[in-house]
């Protein structure tokens, strides 16, 4: 299967009238269930958002570390390596959530991350920090994102705002059918932006957010 890259490219705003949009600029190559012929459907979407962000670095390469995308067999023997996991962990379908993607990533690319804990009902107060992520730096990584309630990884790619509204530009790894497209992923939802009065408000997130660069952009 020929993974897609950049598959949020000529998705229509979420508002005729945005006052502030920020999203990713550079590359990244869109990670799914079974997109690399294994079959990891029900556990494995954390570990494909972690493919997604680890895509963007590598791509970038500006740590000049070329490392590779993970496979999930390198993930979990890399959480076994640093002692985050017990030697079992390596071959299970143990999900992986935002810690141990922070813990990953910082191991295979020397790229310190963020843990932002947003408690239940808490979107709006911790909007203004993802704007932030992507508004800061033109090599803004993508974030991860996963809850209890609302269990499934997600990947976040951007930010729009008008007045009291408020949006996340999400990309759901979840995705397991064959060949595809950029234009089918956005009609059938798998990259949509999404209203915060959306998230499942009884459930707490962790979102991970990787310190790539502190080169300024202009909004």
């Amino acid at each position: 299967m020929a993974l897609l890259s950049n598959v949020h490219s000529g998705l229509s705003d979420p508002t005729t009238t945005p006052q502030k949009k920020v999203h990713i600029t550079n590359s990244y190559v869109y990670y799914h269930y079974k997109c690399d012929g294994y079959n990891d459907v029900g556990w494995g979407c954390g570990y494909r958002t972690l493919q997604t962000i680890a895509s963007h670095l590598s791509l970038q390469d500006k740590q000049g570390k070329a490392v590779q995308v993970p496979t999930l067999m390198k993930i979990q023997e890399t959480l076994v390596e640093i002692g985050d996991k017990e030697l079992s962990f390596i071959k299970s379908r143990e999900w992986i959530g935002s810690f141990e993607v922070c813990l990953v990533i910082d191991k295979l690319y020397d790229v310190p991350c963020k843990i932002l804990h947003c408690p239940s009902g808490g979107m709006t107060s911790i909007f203004p920090k993802l704007e932030e992520h992507f508004a800061k730096s033109s090599s803004a990584p993508p974030i991860m994102m996963g809850g209890d309630r609302d269990a499934s990884s997600k990947g976040v790619l951007g930010t729009c705002s008008v007045d009291d509204d408020r949006w996340l530009l999400v990309l759901d790894p979840h995705y397991q059918g064959g060949q595809t497209s950029a234009a089918k992923l956005q009609r059938e939802g798998y990259i949509r932006w999404i209203h915060l009065s959306e998230f499942d408000k009884q459930s707490f997130y962790n979102i991970c957010l990787p310190q790539f660069s502190n080169v300024l952009c202009t909004i």
